[in-house]
């Protein structure tokens, strides 16, 4: 399935969207840090795809955390996102799942697919981390990710940091590729919850 996999992956990186003149970018960490955790768990250390990042976001901590954990509504403000629901109720907490689609346009050699997550909350501290596993699935393809958050107070407002990790036969055929993808899409998200949040009324 080389072919898929490349037009895939080629599709993912699509989505990114640029970066409004008035947003400020995310910032990368150095690979060197210490890897994020919540209570104690982190990315998956032998993993070749990962990228880390973060952003500082001019808005109450509460605000940011109802938009990170209300899965269900996160296609309003991300843009690549075209589905999300809970498979549990009440507040997100650990053990809760859910589940959430992400658009892949046709390409001259492949149909429009949907790549078809599936998440569960591993760890939760309110208002402080999350991390989540599971699997992303489409025709031919599978990808395993470890996804951490962490926010913290700081002057002004909160820094949103985010680190992940891919597993797989596609995406570690071309770990350059598929870590370029992975960076385009944290950039993307922490872009979105910033304006998100900053944006608020």
């Amino acid at each position: 399935m080389p072919a898929l996999r490349i037009a895939l992956l080629a599709a993912l990186a699509a989505t990114a969207v640029a970066t409004p003149a008035h947003a400020s970018p995310a910032s990368p960490v150095s690979p060197a840090e210490r890897p994020l955790t919540c209570r104690g768990a982190g990315v998956d250390p032998g993993a070749a795809v990962r990228y880390r990042t973060e952003t500082v976001v001019h808005a109450p901590l509460d605000r940011i955390w109802r938009l990170q954990t209300d899965v269900a509504r996160w296609p309003a403000w991300q843009s690549p996102v075209a589905s999300a629901h809970r498979l549990d109720h009440g507040p997100l907490r650990a053990g809760s799942a859910f589940r959430w689609t992400i658009p892949v346009p046709a390409t001259d050699t492949t149909p429009a697919l949907d790549l078809d997550i599936t998440s569960t909350v591993r760890q939760l501290r309110p208002g402080s981390c999350l991390r989540w596993t599971g699997p992303a699935v489409a025709d031919g393809l599978r990808i395993d990710g470890v996804h951490v958050w962490n926010f913290t107070k700081v002057r002004g407002g909160v820094r949103v940091s985010t680190e992940e990790t891919h597993t797989g036969a596609q995406v570690e055929a071309d770990v350059p590729a598929a870590t370029r993808i992975l960076r385009e899409g944290l950039e993307t998200w922490l872009r979105e919850l910033k304006t998100a949040a900053e944006g608020h009324r």
